[in-house]
């Protein structure tokens, strides 16, 4: 597994923070002007975007949990069972279905760019799959990126909080169909997606980087021990420090201490020596 370079967390942690937005200024990343497509949710709202340009590589980044609703499908524990290599896993009902809804305004159309001869097998594909008038949320970020995949991109998926469980999810899915096209999964203060089947049978754990800040109580949930599990490699940054796959309960417990001493490691001097560029200022 080749480890993540700073400037990558950077680029997947600043693509994260500006999903929250109502919009931004793509080509300032690197993307093309015209290499961007917005997918919303049942109630209008973007939630994943899909951003490439001259380069190889294609970002989706998937939006956390924005409203009541949404927090309320992280309590949704009702296990799902899904396809998964030969046969099949469980995974998280609330997470499953932030894919599986239709949209209010689905938009399936390809790039125009994008040869039109891939145009008309995506639009074949399309009508084997369409079932009603409007789409699932996971058959439009297909939709887009199959034509970029067999231009000869590759996918990286990206999320913050619920956005994270989700971007594991898509990615699980197009390597049933696309294996060779996921470059990486990065994801920020995610909650675990799946039952131990899942974790078991999950493809991309040497692609997958699930990266966790200090207590943060969301990448210990759901609180049912022993029936969600992780997948891929974990980073945990704490007190200065990157931890690699470090066991839940010692992370949790040394959460739970640092805490409970923060006002105590104050005074030590370390601290005090720390903030000596102050007095540059002073």
């Amino acid at each position: 597994m080749k480890p993540l370079k700073r400037y990558q967390y950077e680029r997947y942690a600043i693509l994260c923070n500006l999903a929250y937005p109502p919009t931004f200024n793509h080509t300032l990343y690197g993307f093309s002007k015209q290499g961007r497509h917005e997918i919303t949710d049942r109630w209008g709202r973007t939630i994943i975007r899909i951003l490439w340009g001259e380069s190889k590589e294609v970002v989706v980044v998937f939006k956390g949990s924005q409203s009541l609703w949404d927090w309320l499908l992280n309590l949704a524990l009702i296990p799902q069972k899904i396809p998964c290599g030969d046969g099949y896993s469980h995974v998280h009902w609330g997470y499953n279905y932030l894919l599986d809804q239709r949209s209010k305004h689905p938009n399936i159309q390809p790039h125009p760019s994008i040869n039109e001869a891939i145009q008309v097998e995506l639009a074949q594909s399309m009508d084997r799959h369409n079932q009603s008038p409007t789409h699932t949320i996971y058959q439009q970020i297909e939709s887009v990126l199959l034509p970029l995949i067999q231009s000869g991109k590759k996918i990286s998926l990206t999320g913050h909080s619920s956005g994270g469980a989700m971007a594991v999810l898509v990615a699980h899915r197009l390597f049933q169909h696309q294996p060779d096209s996921i470059k990486r999964i990065v994801t920020f203060g995610q909650p675990a997606t799946g039952f131990w089947n899942f974790k078991e049978r999950y493809p991309l754990h040497q692609r997958t980087y699930r990266i966790c800040c200090d207590l943060d109580i969301v990448t210990f949930l759901p609180p049912i021990p022993l029936m969600f599990w992780h997948v891929g490699k974990m980073l945990w940054l704490h007190d200065g420090k990157i931890y690699e796959d470090i066991p839940t309960l010692k992370r949790l417990s040394r959460s739970i201490l640092s805490w409970v001493l923060r006002p105590i490691s104050y005074h030590y001097m370390n601290k005090y020596i720390r903030n000596k560029d102050f007095f540059d200022k002073h």
